[in-house]
């Protein structure tokens, strides 16, 4: 296993569901949403309709402002793919940056990024 490697995804999606936040043994908060990603993308030179969901979390500081979202709510996220869990191999993104596309009109104007320390 290498100590880095890329594993970075960067998508816009519609918040459809979130999760209580939580928190961990040690009292980190979590939280947890699902986002729907619809678009248009090209492969091969043909226009290909794309839609689909996928499970994130958000850990620290972030679970916060993703706890305040509403579902509806258009965002762009960025962040890296991890497993469920040793047990279970489907994905999770877990979340780095969220940016509510929405504007004022829900009253989110907000980018938030979460700066790796050390």
């Amino acid at each position: 296993m290498t100590e880095t490697g890329l594993n970075r995804l960067c998508l816009e999606a519609e918040l459809v569901e979130l999760q209580p936040m939580r928190h961990t043994p040690a009292g980190i908060p979590v939280s947890g949403c699902a986002l729907k990603h619809q678009s248009r993308q090209v492969e091969a030179g043909v226009p290909r309709d794309v839609s689909m969901e996928l499970q994130a979390v958000a850990i620290g500081e972030l679970a916060g402002v993703l706890a305040a979202a509403t579902p509806g709510m258009s965002v762009r996220v960025s962040g890296f793919l991890a497993a469920r869990s040793q047990r279970s191999r489907s994905l999770v993104l877990h979340l780095d940056k969220i940016e509510f596309l929405e504007g004022t009109k829900n009253g989110f104007q907000v980018e938030v990024q979460v700066q790796e320390k050390g």
